[in-house]
């Protein structure tokens, strides 16, 4: 009998001294522990820009702007000059220029886009990020940039736009790619991957809600789902190691008015710049 086909791997690879260190400090000090985790998971790593996206980044007009809300400041693309925008939102140590096939293919619409490096991402400035700080750039960028026809997000990106369109952000269509759905499950999944005890998650999520007065709960994608009137298209890889499809199904099952496109053997990031994920996304967009 011939082998199944191997499943594409795309998984972050924890380094061994961190794994470590975490179980060092967890059998030390619970407090440590805590802290340990907490900045890992704030903290994203900055790739070198892929040969891919090199002509997106040549041919973009790029600024730097300064969100107000939370004071930090990010390093925005324009791309194409069409007055219809499209919004493109990364994902977690991702880039502004991480969505260029769908880009090119917006331009090719009649559409411009926005696209930004998140705080701690890319060109932008910072060591930290979390999705609040994704949050507070789309909305404000919003207001200097005008109305966004749609939105289209990978990942946490995903998660970002959901949650800024239930705080207001008002565009026609939007698009979720490989976007995780409940945030204690994420935390849940990170502190697993350290080779913590799973109370720590609960406690690194006390801290954060300390720190931004709400509940980390309340930022879950499928809870924004609910309040989403307009047409959202989610789409998720069924063999995705990143971002189990589960997320997919309710995430789509708790909106108004969704579409749903699974594919098979892509993974989490070649998923971006898929002929056929593309295609349905054009065809959504008409």
């Amino acid at each position: 009998m011939s082998e199944a086909p191997k499943k594409h791997q795309q998984s972050l690879k924890i380094p061994k001294t961190i794994l470590v260190t975490a179980k060092i400090l967890e059998a030390m000090s619970p407090k440590l522990a805590v802290k340990f985790a907490t900045k890992l998971f704030v903290t994203p790593i900055k790739h070198k820009l892929p040969k891919r996206e090199i002509e997106m980044d040549a041919n973009s007009i790029q600024e730097k702007f300064s969100i107000q809300s939370i004071g930090k400041e990010i390093v925005v693309y324009k791309y194409g000059t069409e007055s219809k925008k499209v919004l493109l939102v990364h994902g977690w140590s991702g880039r502004g220029t991480q969505l260029v096939k769908i880009a090119d293919e917006m331009l090719k619409m009649g559409y411009s886009t926005i696209s930004f490096d998140a705080p701690a991402h890319g060109k932008s400035a910072g060591k930290t990020s979390n999705m609040t700080d994704f949050i507070a750039a789309v909305m404000e960028l919003e207001e200097k940039h005008g109305l966004f026809e749609v939105a289209i997000g990978h990942s946490l990106g995903g998660m970002t736009i959901l949650n800024a369109i239930k705080k207001g952000l008002k565009v026609k269509k939007a698009v979720v790619i490989g976007s995780g759905d409940i945030v204690k499950d994420i935390m849940d999944d990170f502190v697993e991957k350290l080779g913590m005890n799973i109370a720590i998650s609960k406690k690194i999520m006390a801290s954060f809600e300390k720190k931004i007065g709400e509940t980390m709960e309340s930022f879950s994608a499928y809870i924004a789902a609910r309040e989403i009137q307009i047409p959202v298209l989610v789409i998720h890889d069924k063999d995705d190691e990143d971002v189990p499809v589960k997320a997919a199904h309710h995430i789509f099952e708790n909106l108004k008015n969704g579409e749903l496109l699974l594919t098979g053997e892509l993974g989490h990031r070649k998923i971006l710049g898929d002929t056929k994920v593309i295609k349905k996304i054009v065809a959504f967009l008409k």
